[in-house]
């Protein structure tokens, strides 16, 4: 629940939602993966993001913090074998680690969001016009989410079929991802095949909205290019990494993923 009532959210014009979105694993598509997301909305703008990632990019965007976060990542990752030899392993220690790329800053001033993200193993940028989902409202289907009556509203948006649980509560038209355009803000979203938001946080909040750090190194691509550029390369990883000179040691009888657009991309209509 937020720490004041509604009154407060209007008059301190911030929130902060903390949400688990999940996805279908690649390697074991009868698992799925999670990631925490942070969405901070405000009147004129918003930012959804994950906050290891942001702070990992604060610090590279500074040589002195780069440093710094090098330090502690090989500190916790790296051993010397008796013969000399180095080895480097990130999933030891709990050093920080960048491993969720997205980042989505919504416009409400002028209309737009622009999602910064990774796609074919490289950085990437598009903009595109904001909220154009087209929800229909179902009034007479309720459900409470972490302590709030929401109202059930669906969509259909870049390929698969929304259903979302807002909040007239939270005045906020605001929502995970690109999501949005409700009166209340979205606390809980599916777009099937194991596309979930589920907000486990909520709170006012009266710090600055961030942004992206080091937003030259994004190139701007299309949209569906993308994510067609994303299937290939998780279709075709080791033949894309040994033409770049890396070698990818797999097990003799591995059978390597297979990358479906309507079971692995959130937007499958690049298809």
């Amino acid at each position: 629940m937020l720490a004041v009532g509604v009154s407060g959210v209007m008059a301190q014009a911030h929130i902060k939602a903390v949400y688990t979105e999940t996805s279908r694993n690649l390697h074991a598509t009868d698992t799925v993966k999670s990631k925490e997301m942070t969405l901070v909305s405000g009147l004129n703008r918003s930012f959804y993001f994950n906050e290891m990632s942001q702070y990992c990019d604060s610090m590279d965007s500074t040589p002195e913090g780069k440093k710094k976060l090098q330090e502690v990542q090989l500190a916790a990752w790296m051993t010397t074998s008796p013969d000399g030899s180095i080895s480097i392993d990130m999933r030891r220690g709990n050093a920080p680690r960048k491993t969720v790329y997205t980042y989505v800053e919504k416009d409400f001033a002028n209309g737009n969001v622009t999602v910064y993200d990774k796609w074919g193993g490289e950085q990437g940028v598009y903009s595109e016009p904001l909220h154009e989902q087209e929800w229909t409202i179902t009034g007479d289907s309720v459900k409470t989410v972490l302590g709030y009556d929401c109202v059930l509203a669906e969509c259909d948006y870049h390929g698969r079929h929304w259903r979302a649980w807002f909040s007239p509560e939270i005045p906020v038209q605001d929502g995970p991802w690109k999501l949005g355009g409700l009166p209340g803000l979205i606390l809980s979203a599916d777009g099937g095949n194991s596309f979930t938001f589920e907000i486990k946080g909520l709170e006012n909040y009266d710090g600055s909205i961030g942004s992206v750090y080091n937003k030259d190194s994004y190139q701007k691509v299309d949209r569906k290019k993308a994510l067609e550029n994303e299937e290939y390369y998780a279709n075709n990883m080791e033949s894309v990494l040994r033409a770049q000179g890396v070698t990818l040691k797999m097990p003799a009888n591995a059978t390597p993923p297979k990358f479906e657009a309507h079971l692995h991309s959130i937007e499958p209509d690049y298809k």
